[in-house]
């Protein structure tokens, strides 16, 4: 992954979750949920 990847995802991942708190939204409980999992799944693969 390249620094221009890595800044762009991180900025995208700020703005979202900005907007998401923004307007009330609870995607990010679904989404951190989502990425615990998938955590696991790459830590027991390893």
């Amino acid at each position: 992954m390249t620094n221009r990847i890595a800044l762009g995802l991180g900025l995208f991942l700020a703005a979202f979750f900005a907007l998401n708190f923004a307007l009330g939204l609870e995607w990010h409980i679904f989404w951190g949920r989502k990425f615990l999992e998938l955590v696991q799944l790459i830590a027991f693969w390893r």
